[in-house]
């Protein structure tokens, strides 16, 4: 967000330069450029709500199966160790997700900050 408000600042002609394609009809102008601004501000929020509910959903997951390997262990020890083999995956695969999400992360924000400022 703290990137488009300074491209809004810096740079107010090009920042608003992509609320409105070439060729628009004009009927249409004033829509579209309600439709752009909030896109332009609604990006970064689902940045962030995306990322949060992707670690929120791998960290919640593991801590489930966590816990049947936990309450599992004294009462059948054979399942037990298959589930902590599971989470043992699992965390390696988190692992690999989060990597993932700072990339994707890294590269949307570099997007952003060459798109506005």
């Amino acid at each position: 967000l703290a990137t488009v408000i300074i491209g809004m600042r810096n740079q107010p002609t090009h920042a608003l330069g992509h609320l409105l394609p070439e060729g628009t009809p004009t009927l249409l102008i004033p829509v579209l450029i309600i439709i752009e601004t909030i896109s332009l501000f609604i990006r970064p929020l689902a940045l962030g709500v995306r990322l949060t509910a992707n670690l929120t959903a791998g960290h919640l997951l593991i801590q489930l199966i966590a816990t049947a390997a936990f309450v599992l262990l004294p009462l059948i020890p054979t399942v037990a160790i298959l589930t902590a083999v599971l989470l043992f995956l699992l965390t390696l695969l988190e692992v690999a997700v989060a990597m993932i999400q700072a990339y994707v992360f890294v590269l949307l924000l570099s997007l952003y900050l060459q798109e506005n400022v």
